[in-house]
């Protein structure tokens, strides 16, 4: 084969990689909007009258999620099956905010942490890699510590809201989400400076757990524990 040849053929690689991103772009770009579209939905919790419409706004956000699951199945016809990891940059940062809003939904609903297997099936894919398009380890974990951000913005707003004793519930929730990140040896560097932030996470909301301690405020919020969520 000459040179040019084999330029020629080089080039028609090139050309057909440059397809495949671009096809994969489109997708995520939706992908995108959708997420948009969920957060937008439930930045509203944070608001007043937010916290008796949480019921309402989980229920839509479910309703985007098959949205979602859509555009996934259409994600995994954009690429050879066996180049994930190849492509995985392109859709990295979508599927960690995808995570992170699973998890919101699932902790508004029942105050647990969600499973990574459950928010693969959430979103419409796979847990276990070795089935195809599937949701890594450290994506899952990346959308769990923004989960632990939100929470600490929530704590806040919930005392705002006239709502003493969530704070307490995201405290307990907080600080064994820390427990359990500390069970991990993190190597990888965005995910390690990440977890990181965890810890001002942590302590912004003891402070506000504090402030309702001096105020007597946790003993209200206490007294009324058994009521709604």
């Amino acid at each position: 084969m000459s040179v040019s040849a084999m330029f020629v053929a080089l080039q028609g690689a090139l050309t057909a990689d440059q397809d495949i991103r671009e096809e994969i772009r489109k997708v995520v770009q939706a992908l995108e909007q959708t997420a948009r579209e969920m957060l937008t939905l439930l930045q509203g919790v944070h608001q007043g009258p937010g916290f008796q419409d949480i019921p309402k706004k989980c229920q839509k956000a479910r309703e985007h999620f098959s949205t979602v699951r859509t555009q996934m199945e259409s994600l995994k016809t954009k690429f050879p099956a066996d180049q994930y990891y190849r492509f995985h940059e392109h859709w990295r940062f979508v599927l960690q905010r995808l995570v992170f809003l699973a998890a919101f939904v699932v902790y508004l609903e029942t105050e647990t942490l969600v499973t990574r297997e459950a928010v693969a099936e959430i979103l419409g894919i796979e847990a276990d890699r070795e089935r195809g398009f599937h949701l890594d380890i450290e994506d899952y974990l990346s959308g769990v510590l923004t989960l632990a951000s939100e929470l600490a913005r929530l704590a806040v707003n919930s005392v705002t809201a006239g709502d003493y004793s969530r704070p307490l519930r995201i405290s307990t929730f907080i600080n064994e989400l820390d427990s359990g990140f500390r069970l991990l040896n993190l190597k990888n560097d965005s995910l390690r400076k990440r977890y990181d932030g965890l810890k001002y996470d942590v302590k912004k909301i003891e402070e506000v757990v504090y402030d309702l301690s001096i105020r007597g405020l946790n003993k209200e919020a206490t007294g009324g524990a058994g009521g709604e969520k």
